[in-house]
């Protein structure tokens, strides 16, 4: 393979699979609104057709002008979407489907494709546009994959867990390297050994290629870190890839009650853990980036951007009226 159509692909995973697909001698065209800025627009390898992928003729428009040997499908929300992709593309030598961890309908440790049932989905939920069936829609657009898989078409969908890295417009890790950054204590809620499981951006863009290189018809994989941390250890990666260091103060629902404060206010928090198996990805050959290296780059991303996640979580100063209990415990 050697020609891929990314639907997408300007904003996040999509852009940072773009990079990786041309690092391994891809010409690619991007299809999109062109609502947001493009990072390729100078490079002579990259194309950009303009449309909007919920208009099957933009997609048709696409197949008939391109002919990619590959197909990534980053912005594909609906079941309807993955449906119209794999029937407008069924030709090409592979489709990819980013689908989410979020699709498993089970908590187990870890989460298993094949094993762990996936969330179902009413044809109400299959149009909502809300967080709430978010899990629910991508789960179906997995049953879709499968069914395209059925009728000949080579598609596979890759589940990744929650993604970070340079570009992360969601700034969930921004809020935690604001804090080390700005703060010597840096409140973490719990106990601080709390997972859930994380993926590097660059990780989840170089499973997408493989998957379509070497995947099988039909199946999903999971993608995530292969070394998992704690809270606890995220802010310490932070801590030493700023060069600093911060005291951590824990803090319990009543703790944190005292600044009006949930532990569920806090970006990456999840009471119950998050793993994703990533064997099966690994077997095809997949490997995940160094967790210090993957902060470093993430952290001078974010000292070079205008982000700092505040609005992600708690503001200081109820983190401050917190602290002030504890001291006095």
């Amino acid at each position: 393979m050697d020609t891929a159509l990314v639907i997408g692909g300007t904003r996040f995973i999509g852009r940072h699979l773009v990079s990786d697909l041309l690092e391994h001698d891809y010409n690619v065209t991007l299809l999109n609104r062109g609502t947001r800025e493009n990072p390729f627009a100078d490079d002579d390898r990259v194309d950009h057709i303009e449309g909007d992928r919920t208009n099957d003729s933009a997609l048709e428009a696409a197949a008939a002008t391109t002919d990619p040997d590959a197909v990534f499908d980053c912005v594909a929300y609906y079941p309807k979407d993955v449906q119209a992709a794999t029937r407008i593309f069924a030709d090409c030598e592979a489709y990819v489907y980013i689908s989410s961890g979020a699709a498993y309908g089970r908590e187990e440790i870890p989460k298993r494709e094949n094993e762990t049932p996936l969330e179902s989905c009413s044809p109400e939920e299959a149009t909502d546009d809300s967080d709430a069936t978010y899990g629910k829609r991508k789960a179906a657009g997995d049953r879709a994959i499968e069914a395209a898989a059925n009728r000949g078409v080579n598609a596979m969908s890759v589940r990744p867990c929650i993604v970070y890295g340079p570009d992360d417009y969601t700034e969930r890790l921004d809020f935690w390297i604001d804090r080390v950054n700005q703060h010597d204590r840096v409140v973490v809620p719990g106990d601080g050994t709390n997972v859930w499981h994380r993926a590097y951006v660059e990780d989840v863009a170089s499973a997408l290629r493989i998957v379509a290189e070497r995947g099988e018809a039909g199946e999903a994989y999971n993608v995530g870190d292969r070394q998992l941390v704690t809270l606890d250890e995220m802010v310490d990666l932070i801590a030493d890839a700023l060069g600093t260091t911060v005291d951590v103060v824990h803090a319990g629902p009543r703790e944190l009650a005292a600044g009006e404060i949930g532990p569920t206010d806090y970006p990456l928090y999840r009471e119950y853990p998050h793993v994703l198996s990533t064997a099966k990805l690994a077997a095809l050959g997949w490997e995940s980036t160094p967790l210090e290296s993957a902060m470093e780059q993430s952290v001078e991303d974010h000292l070079e951007s205008d982000r700092d996640g505040r609005e992600q979580g708690p503001d200081r100063e109820a983190e401050e009226r917190v602290l002030g209990i504890l001291e006095t415990l």
